[in-house]
């Protein structure tokens, strides 16, 4: 498999956008996932004004206004600003990577582990961390977060006690609640002084795995087993979850949304609406759990991506009702594959002359047989299925 692209080794943020090829990329990262109506709104008018009016929901249960033109960057910054959305510097920015398990919307507990971990790692002394590292707070009974992208994780043991715990790692540390926060300092600061960051990069899962032994304190006791749980559109206890086809929505949608009630991120690339009981009537997003488009998952595709090699999302729109309900196919414009970073019953990875198909990989991985056109596909669209 090619790996002719550009691995960067950060993700963009409000005071450090990316370049894409629709414009730049500015990625908001609400507290604890959390958005009220009057910022959800300002953020759809923010993102129709400054940008091209498109916006992304992260695997990291952020925001990402697209397309947005350098002369208009500082007015985007000024709006996010007085909304009280960015930190007061770059570092601070960076550092503040929380997921917030998206059902604990009456849990103070776990938003103020979140307020507590924020201040701590914008301090002038707080550790500097790998651009993608992050942390996961996940103290619901059951474990929600296992799938999303943390390095330090704030769980619960068996018998409920609550846990700090390295990612890949299967013990973790008994904390009380008021220590919290400083165990989790602790455990990222070991994992930079015993070389987890290499030049400028690095995650726990990584470092563990190499055989670097945790401190003590860190294998205390068993991890919890993970619970069987699989994300799906329609009514929770805490509100009415809907989808977005590859995560992505217009401003005009988040701003319906906004209407609805309190909407909290997820890094299902979904959005709770909470306290909605009854399905909402709304075009563009996803209220059942059996529409094909939940079997899905594409990057932006080209042009969008200056790195991407072919069109992605129409092709996946167009395959989804030939995958098995229960199953996934993942179509990644390139061999990175940002999309979906673990493996999947299904791959479509783009080249230069087609897509190459994968089982049960990675986008990285070695493919089967020769690259084929799209319009291959959509001829014999079966043939995603042969020998899976």
């Amino acid at each position: 498999m090619s790996t002719n692209f550009l691995v960067k080794g950060w993700c963009p943020n409000a005071l450090r956008p990316m370049a894409s090829g629709d414009g730049l990329i500015v990625r908001i990262k609400p507290p604890g996932g959390r958005l009220g109506a009057r910022e959800a709104s300002e953020i759809a008018k923010l993102a129709s004004r400054y940008g091209n009016g498109v916006i992304d929901i992260s695997n990291r249960a952020n925001l990402q206004v697209r397309g947005v033109r350098e002369q208009s960057y500082d007015g985007l910054l000024s709006g996010l600003m007085e909304l009280d959305l960015i930190d007061a510097n770059a570092d601070a920015e960076a550092n503040r990577n929380i997921i917030v398990t998206p059902f604990a919307v009456t849990d103070d507990l776990a938003h103020t582990l979140a307020e507590d971990l924020s201040h701590a790692l914008a301090k002038p002394n707080a550790p500097r961390l790998p651009g993608k590292f992050g942390f996961a707070i996940d103290i619901e009974e059951a474990p929600v977060l296992r799938s999303a992208p943390a390095d330090i994780r704030f769980e619960r043991a068996s018998d409920g006690s609550l846990v700090c715990v390295a990612d890949g790692a299967g013990t973790g540390a008994i904390i009380a609640p008021d220590t919290a926060v400083e165990a989790a300092v602790a455990l990222s600061r070991w994992f930079l002084d015993t070389g987890g960051m290499v030049d400028g990069r690095g995650r726990m899962a990584a470092h563990i795995a190499r055989g670097t032994p945790l401190p003590e304190r860190f294998t205390a006791v068993p991890r919890k087993p993970e619970a069987a749980f699989k994300p799906t559109p329609g009514q929770t206890e805490k509100g009415w979850l809907v989808g977005l086809a590859f995560g992505q929505m217009s401003a005009q949608t988040l701003a319906a949304l906004a209407q609805l009630g309190p909407l909290q991120l997820t890094p299902w690339r979904m959005v709770l609406i909470v306290g909605l009981h009854q399905r909402p009537e709304l075009q563009d997003v996803i209220t059942d759990a059996d529409d094909p488009l939940n079997r899905v998952v594409a990057c932006v595709g080209a042009p969008s991506c200056p790195q991407a090699h072919q069109p992605t999302r129409s092709l996946a729109r167009m395959l989804s009702a030939h995958v098995p309900n229960g199953s996934q196919l993942h179509v990644s414009g390139c061999a990175k594959g940002c999309a979906q970073p673990t493996p999947t019953p299904r791959t479509l990875v783009a080249g230069p002359t087609g897509f190459s198909l994968i089982h049960h990989g990675r986008a990285g991985d070695d493919p089967i047989g020769a690259p084929v056109s799209a319009e291959a596909l959509i001829a014999n669209p079966t043939r995603i299925n042969e020998a899976v």
